[in-house]
């Protein structure tokens, strides 16, 4: 008799990572009637610009920053899969030039169709990166729900002039991404066995290495804005940027740093349904190349789990800045455009 095959944890979802996401569009229909109900004037960032956490000033030294975030299973080891979803969580925190203080597990599991023990597993993973950036799993949730569903929700805290919103881009500003991208790419290889034990592993390193930095870039004045790339993609995200700051991004596509083999998994067809959503949401406020082929364009519109910041700097302190960022471990941290007068993101 054939032994039973392990289960895949992605063949319980219809999706993962932060390619679960919204559409932008969608996004922006259901929040169009909702706003900040009275004068909160501790409210320091809303949801107003779409940025990574909520800001809130308690008194003139500090100030706490409130996120959630969670997906469905993006790989099948149950351990990576609490690691990544852990990591992309906590990274909100980073992006506003935070530090964690405490998270909160938010867990939705199909009870009957998965093992208990791999639902273990998948917490261990994620208590195992927050004990890495030194903060406990206070408590939680969870509920029984037809797909697995895993994530955090992250409270942190900074003083009121480390904040850092993704709509203070300044013109002039160099723009820096510290982690390459292309995750989206690989998680449909993925789907489809189609991804080699090195992509595995370059993925597994760059979706579980916690973006600390940000929390050290945000004490630098010459670090204006800084997000988050996850599930609109690289041009999504960095459209945000430019509506909140009232300026036109422009990134250079020969310096966006990209996994190995994220170009020949996406010639060769490995996209998201995410990338062509994302597209179809934003794709208007961007100027492309007339050349650009649909594998470029898909890479740039890939969603990205626990991807790295993009951030904005001023011109004459970028490539010290470039190196401080790189020497905290982000080798592949590239310079990818800048910041002008303008509106929209245009790719040269």
């Amino acid at each position: 008799m054939t032994a039973p095959q392990p289960l895949r944890l992605t063949s319980l979802a219809h999706g993962g990572g932060c390619g679960c996401k919204l559409a932008p569009s969608v996004l922006q229909q259901i929040l169009a009637d909702t706003s900040v109900a009275g004068p909160f004037r501790e409210l320091l960032v809303g949801a107003e610009t779409g940025d990574d956490a909520a800001v809130w000033q308690l008194d003139a030294d500090t100030c706490v920053i409130a996120t959630t975030d969670f997906f469905m299973p993006m790989v099948d080891d149950p351990f990576d899969f609490g690691r990544i979803a852990a990591t992309n969580a906590i990274s909100d925190i980073y992006a506003m030039g935070g530090k964690p203080i405490l998270a909160l597990a938010i867990l939705g599991m199909p009870i009957g169709k998965i093992d208990p023990d791999d639902v273990r597993r998948i917490l261990a993973g994620g208590a195992s990166v927050c004990a890495t950036a030194g903060i406990p799993v206070a408590g939680g949730h969870s509920i029984d729900c037809p797909e697995p569903v895993y994530g955090l929700a992250v409270v942190g805290t900074c003083r009121p002039e480390h904040v850092r919103r993704n709509a203070d881009a300044r013109a002039g500003d160099a723009l820096i991404l510290t982690k390459p991208i292309g995750v989206g790419v690989y998680s449909a290889a993925i789907k489809k066995g189609a991804l080699p034990p090195s992509g595995y592993a370059d993925m597994i390193a760059t979706t579980t290495q916690l973006n600390q930095i940000g929390a050290e870039l945000a004490k630098l004045s010459a670090v204006h804005a800084i997000t988050d790339v996850t599930g609109f993609g690289l041009l999504g995200h960095a459209l945000e940027v430019a509506r909140g700051s009232n300026h036109a991004l422009a990134i250079h596509w020969k310096d966006v740093p990209l996994l190995p083999a994220a170009t020949s998994l996406a010639r060769d067809g490995f996209v998201t349904g995410a990338s062509g959503r994302n597209w179809a949401s934003y794709g208007h406020d961007v100027r492309l190349p007339a050349d650009c082929p649909d594998w470029q364009r898909q890479i740039l519109t890939d969603p990205q789990t626990s991807g790295g910041l993009l951030v904005s700097c001023a011109a004459d302190a970028a490539d010290a800045i470039l190196q401080t960022v790189m020497d905290a471990g982000f080798a592949t941290t590239r310079r990818i455009g800048i910041v002008e007068a303008g509106a929209g993101v245009s790719v040269l």
